[in-house]
């Protein structure tokens, strides 16, 4: 009985005691247009601002458009569905050789491109000063030469002027070059292109990146700093605050031929095609 008294009040106090709290489980990671939302180096979330995940059967002219452009030498850029595709949730931008029917922008004097690149713009559907900005591509398996891809930026001329290139400034978050067949070569041009490619300073030559292979490419742009990153490791930052950078931009992607050490010499056939898999900005 005593026993039995005593194990009832060692119960009540136990119950008496009150627990520890319980830690709530994890929350799942909040989601916006981009999905999971990504968190800001100095605090906070970004908010997306941009998303193209190609999920129709046609370019979406409300965030791109096409361009036409005659070119110089033996390439120019041509809005066709030979040179711009978008299925099974791919944007494909290829380079082409030119047919009777399939022919490139006339020139002034008549003439017309052999080769056709294709780029895609959203001029005068999105632009942006500042914030971050990427893309998830896949260029063409070669080391031949002839091959140039870029995801770049061009100032926005609704509201600033495109005159005096270089100092009107141009971010490319991706060049592609397919005689380099390991590396992305960014490049920020500004007042500092009267120095030439400068290794850490407005390029780099260390952004790994191997061809035939999906890679994401990030620009994180504020007033005091540019960074590009290649899979998440940053290779190139500038702290120079140049005011050609202080400006709403437009963003682009191009599928190119190539020219100097990279000349295209007929060895890559054609159509030489890049692959895209979504388009990102936040602020």
């Amino acid at each position: 009985m005593r026993s039995a008294l005593l194990t009832v009040c060692l119960l009540a106090a136990a119950l008496a005691v009150p627990l520890a709290p319980v830690a709530p489980a994890p929350r799942a990671a909040a989601a916006d247009a981009c999905g999971t939302v990504v968190a800001r180096s100095t605090g906070g979330y970004w908010t997306c601002t941009f998303v193209d995940n190609f999920g129709g059967s046609t370019l979406d002219t409300k965030k791109w458009i096409g361009l036409n452009q005659p070119g110089t030498g033996d390439l120019c850029t041509l809005n066709s569905p030979r040179t711009i595709g978008v299925s099974m949730g791919r944007l494909r931008l290829s380079a082409v050789k030119t047919t009777s029917t399939v022919r490139c922008p006339a020139r002034a004097n008549g003439t017309r491109a052999k080769y056709a690149g294709a780029t895609v713009s959203s001029y005068y559907r999105f632009s942006q000063q500042y914030g971050r900005f990427e893309a998830r591509i896949k260029v063409r398996n070669t080391s031949l030469p002839g091959l140039h891809e870029a995801f770049w930026l061009w100032p926005d001329t609704r509201y600033s002027s495109d005159d005096n290139w270089p100092n009107t400034g141009e971010i490319d978050v991706m060049e592609t070059y397919s005689y380099q067949p390991s590396l992305n070569v960014p490049f920020l041009h500004y007042w500092a292109d009267s120095y030439g490619a400068v290794d850490g300073f407005n390029t780099s030559w260390s952004c790994k990146s191997q061809r035939g292979l999906w890679h994401t490419y990030v620009l994180e742009w504020s007033y005091s700093q540019l960074s590009i990153k290649v899979d998440g490791r940053t290779c190139l930052t500038s702290t120079h605050a140049a005011p050609s950078f202080r400006k709403r931009m437009i963003m682009n992607i191009s599928q190119y031929l190539g020219g100097g050490n990279n000349l295209y010499d007929g060895r890559v056939s054609l159509p030489a095609t890049m692959e895209i898999d979504w388009v990102k900005a936040w602020r």
